[in-house]
């Protein structure tokens, strides 16, 4: 079978990556990177040995792709995935997937219409340490992230909640199978337009709480997932894709013991599984483990934290914010 011929929108820090892996994957053909930065177009497209546009019909009638990763400013991503969809070609779209719920259905609704493949960037999904947990995981109690890094001008068109807490609202919304019964937050800018430190709690239908803190004026980086079950407590580390277990057991009736586990399970670039993943699923013509659905459901969340934010975190439902 022929290999998908794979084009890459926007070349910035995360579409390079983007257009090595997809230069290296064996399923893949990478045709062609576009950038409206020429002199960067120009740069890419001769480190990966192909063309290089700045427009983007130009790109589609000369390179003609199966498939393109949009990896440009949110602001522009319901255009993009519009044309390219309307053109006939599969999609995966940085997250998060649009700027408001409303581009997120009407892409959900062109995506059925021309039967495409629409996936999300939720790169996380991908992490060996979150595939791993996911497959031993009972009903949470509670979850706990915290991600954050030192100040970076690169990405400061959005907050960060756009920026970075979608990453974990998505992972929770993953794993905690309930609706959202109310969302409180709380936000402040720092050194950007936007919000630069954010925390929000999250209480679920079935009894769950989740709590999320994501900062981009920290003094060191820190991505990690702690879970509260019944009868154990799980800690991820994103980065290190490193997962301890703890839990307690009663030994010859001389009390509670606690047994500390460290498994062992494969261990994986993520965003070279999720483009993997996204070719396979062209190849194929299946659905990808994040689809259009899932992201409009992190963005009503994030606008929902967001609109708590802007509130001065007063508690409300996600249905009363994200409607609004």
């Amino acid at each position: 079978m022929e290999p998908v011929r794979v084009g890459v929108i926007g070349v910035g820090h995360l579409g390079y990556h983007h257009a090595r892996i997809c230069a290296e994957l064996p399923e893949a053909e990478l045709v062609g990177v576009v950038d409206i930065n020429e002199e960067r177009a120009a740069a890419v497209g001769e480190d990966m040995s192909v063309p290089y546009f700045t427009d983007i019909d130009h790109f589609f009638e000369v390179a003609k792709p199966d498939a393109v990763s949009i990896v440009v400013p949110t602001s522009l991503h319901y255009e993009i995935a519009c044309k390219a969809i309307k053109l006939g070609a599969n999609v995966l779209i940085e997250k998060p997937v649009t700027t408001t719920v409303e581009e997120a259905e009407e892409l959900l609704r062109l995506a059925a219409e021309k039967r495409c493949v629409l996936q999300v960037g939720h790169v996380e999904r991908f992490n060996g340490a979150v595939q791993y947990v996911r497959k031993i995981l009972n009903p949470p109690h509670f979850i706990q992230s915290r991600r954050m890094g030192p100040f970076t001008p690169r990405a400061t068109d959005v907050g960060v909640v756009m920026d970075l807490m979608i990453h974990d609202i998505d992972i929770i919304l993953s794993l905690v199978h309930s609706e959202i019964s109310s969302i409180s937050a709380l936000g402040r800018s720092i050194k950007s337009d936007f919000e630069d430190v954010a925390s929000a709690q999250m209480a679920f239908t079935n009894g769950a709480m989740a709590h999320i803190l994501v900062s981009r004026v920290a003094e060191r980086r820190l991505r990690t997932l702690e879970i509260m079950e019944p009868t154990r407590y799980i800690t991820l580390n994103y980065e290190t894709q490193d997962v301890t277990i703890y839990r307690c057991v009663r030994q010859n009736g001389r009390g509670l013991v606690e047994i500390v586990e460290h498994p062992v399970f494969p261990k994986y670039e993520p965003l070279r599984l999720e483009l993997q993943h996204f070719v396979m699923c062209v190849k194929e013509g299946r659905q990808p483990l994040v689809g259009i659905a899932d992201g409009k459901r992190a963005l009503e969340v994030a606008i929902a934290i967001l609109r708590q934010i802007h509130q001065g975190g007063q508690s409300g439902s996600i249905e009363a914010v994200a409607s609004t």
